[in-house]
């Protein structure tokens, strides 16, 4: 299975209609409980892509989670209209009816309003009124935003489910320092996820930041070692809300849940486990362990799979969190056989190659095919791991991988007679085609006195 770059405009689209549906894909076809969540979503204003709309209706609702359970993510992504080109216009009779019926009952929904103008024989037989349709019509004018009513009350119950891979949650805790390049010291910070029936730690890592690039190496491994969650639960931290994470966990069929600002008790186990590591683990490293990241996570593992997967736990009845998961992780998902996880998780920037086929990222300079000169590239790689291949695309196409640019043996490619390279180490003169360095050290010699 390949992953292609595709329009961030279509990704933007399908990932908001993927977040309105995120909770309902892993609910059982028919399952009680489904029509009364569509309805409840139709009841809300949003912000939609590429819409003056504020609201969706619960039918599209049904279509989208139709489509994902057919074609996954790609099946979210915008489809030309069969209508296109077709007169969808509401007369205005029609409109100030519709208008009239929404302003006397504010209560009632778009399809009761509709409903309600067709019981009038007002409205032509042939004329089809479509909800999305008459839902824009009562936006604009001001009949759809929500009457005020009682504030929602903190309902702030425990919750835990029973099956592992329903739910992880994850968090950053602040850690020690750890020496760096072998003598800088610098803060570190335990990036962890934690699945919420069993409390096992899918993985855990130091890192040196606390960004999206840290979190997605922890989340891949965290995925290889344990399964892919049904949906996992963070905070609103900048590391949480980034566009690439959101399109990982669409890919994935991930439903990435943000808890509401300030409000972090539903986190509670994972901040109990920090609790623990400061409690317990942070107490009894060496200056060996903060020698260095590779050496404070081997240390981390060691605790985590030696100890705190082998105790106890409160929470579980007296069950070890392994104990529990033996029992309780039979309907963990695995990835598809096909699935390269690697790929998936590859970061995305778009570059425009220079005259002299080179394209600049993250402070390096890659060499590409002159056949792309000009042309805009997608770079996929892996922030965390400088050393991997940087994958060139271009129009939905792998073309390549970027090579590093070696200015010195550039000096000795051998060029088209029809144009004059230059070197780009070299000074203001450059040797010229076929010409070895040695008799351009000569020649400069001989004209030193010039």
């Amino acid at each position: 299975m390949t992953t292609e770059p595709t329009t961030e405009r279509h990704d933007e689209t399908a990932l908001f209609r993927y977040g309105l549906i995120a909770d309902l894909v892993h609910m059982e076809r028919g399952e009680r409980g489904t029509y009364a969540r569509i309805k409840e979503k139709a009841s809300r204003d949003y912000t939609i892509p590429g819409s003056r709309r504020s609201r969706v209706a619960p039918e599209t609702i049904r279509g989208w989670l139709r489509d994902w359970r057919k074609g996954g993510f790609e099946a979210l992504r915008p489809k030309p209209r069969a209508d296109r080109g077709q007169p969808r216009a509401i007369p205005s009779e029609v409109t100030d009816l519709l208008c009239k019926i929404k302003d006397d009952t504010p209560t009632l929904s778009v399809r009761m309003v509709i409903e309600g103008a067709q019981a009038t024989g007002q409205v032509p037989a042939d004329l089809e009124l479509a909800p999305a349709t008459v839902h824009r019509l009562l936006s604009r004018q001001g009949l759809m935003r929500k009457q005020p009513d009682d504030p929602t009350s903190k309902d702030r119950r425990h919750f835990a489910f029973e099956k592992a891979g329903e739910l992880w949650m994850s968090d950053v805790m602040h850690g020690p320092s750890v020496t760096t390049d072998g003598k800088k010291r610098h803060k570190a910070y335990l990036i962890a996820l934690m699945d919420d029936a069993t409390r096992v730690v899918p993985f855990a890592s130091f890192a040196l930041s606390e960004n999206t690039a840290a979190f997605l190496p922890v989340m891949e491994q965290a995925i290889r070692r344990r399964g892919l969650p049904k949906r996992i639960y963070v905070d609103n931290g900048a590391v949480y809300r980034s566009h690439h994470l959101a399109l990982v966990c669409a890919k994935l069929g991930i439903t990435l849940i943000h808890s509401r600002p300030y409000v972090p008790q539903g986190r509670g186990k994972i901040e109990r486990f920090f609790r623990t590591v400061r409690m317990t683990l942070l107490p009894v490293l060496g200056a060996g362990d903060t020698a260095s990241l590779d050496a404070i996570n081997r240390r981390l593992w060691a605790w985590i799979e030696g100890e705190y997967h082998q105790r106890p736990h409160k929470g579980l009845g007296g069950t070890t969190p392994l104990d529990k998961w033996a029992t309780a992780s039979d309907e963990v998902r695995l990835p598809e056989p096909g699935l390269d996880l690697a790929a998936l998780f590859l970061f995305e920037e778009k570059r425009k190659v220079a005259k002299d086929r080179t394209v600049s990222l993250r402070g390096l300079v890659y060499e590409v095919d002159a056949l792309l000169v000009g042309q805009t590239v997608t770079l996929r790689f892996d922030p965390t791991r400088p050393a991997r291949p940087v994958e060139v695309w271009h129009q939905g196409r792998k073309i390549e991988l970027a090579r590093r640019v070696d200015a010195y043996a550039n000096c000795f490619v051998k060029r088209d007679h029809t144009t004059k390279a230059l070197c780009p180490s070299a000074g203001p003169e450059t040797p010229p085609e076929g010409l070895r360095l040695r008799d351009f050290a000569d020649a400069n010699d001989s004209n030193g006195d010039r």
